[in-house]
């Protein structure tokens, strides 16, 4: 089963399954299942088309998800760096912007940069 251009495992609940989507986590999936009218319960396999439809036009018109979100994520960043802000510019260093510390722990946003020195001694090739 496809939402939004998104394979949906078929033998999980369907709650479960809707988090799959960017933009859904298990709160937003439990309005849309309620607003839906159907079982929290249910599998992903056993719903009619009508029902993944009704799922798919409460999310479309309640919460930006999937392309829709990464857009609007992508304008904000934009936005923020046209502004010249400091997480505009942390943006665009590709450094943490939410007041993490970079001496140490900012290995996945640098890249993994390892610039530590051995232990002193060079090593002696034995011939």
């Amino acid at each position: 089963m496809r939402i939004f251009g998104v394979n949906i495992p078929d033998n999980k609940r369907i709650e479960i399954s809707l988090t799959y989507l960017y933009g859904v986590g298990p709160a937003v999936a439990k309005k849309a299942l309620a607003a839906a009218k159907i079982e929290v319960s249910k599998k992903a396999k056993d719903l009619t088309a009508d029902e993944v439809l009704r799922v798919q036009n409460f999310l479309e018109t309640t919460y930006p998800v999937e392309g829709e979100l990464r857009q609007l994520i992508k304008r904000n960043i934009g936005r923020l760096k046209d502004l010249g802000t400091y997480r505009g510019n942390r943006h665009a260093r590709r450094l943490p912007a939410r007041g993490q510390r970079t001496r140490t722990n900012s290995r996945t946003v640098r890249g993994n940069v390892r610039k530590t020195a051995g232990s002193g001694k060079r090593k002696v090739d034995l011939k």
